[in-house]
């Protein structure tokens, strides 16, 4: 089973906003290793909170993925993506 990724116009932004090899690198995870898996959240961590308790979080190297994913479609939406110092603000 693979999961379509798709990114919200934010994310497509902060994507072509970064270096491109550090992009590369963020979408070869998106592409390999989680929509490929049977399920997404065992790479992940839920979000905690009441502003992101539907949120799940990826780590590539010092960048998080903030996603939502929906499975009744098999699709994981990228919500947010960047620094780590700075995603949660």
């Amino acid at each position: 089973m693979a999961w379509k990724i798709e990114l919200s116009e934010r994310a497509d932004r902060e994507l072509t906003d970064l270096d491109p090899q550090q992009a590369n690198r963020i979408l070869n995870f998106l592409r390999n290793r989680l929509a490929i898996r049977e399920d997404p959240r065992s790479l992940g961590k839920a979000l905690q909170g009441a502003t992101f308790g539907e949120l799940w979080r990826y780590r590539v190297g010092d960048f998080r993925i903030v996603c939502k994913i929906q499975d009744e479609k098999l699709v994981i939406l990228v919500v947010q993506v960047g620094h780590r110092k700075d995603i949660y603000r």
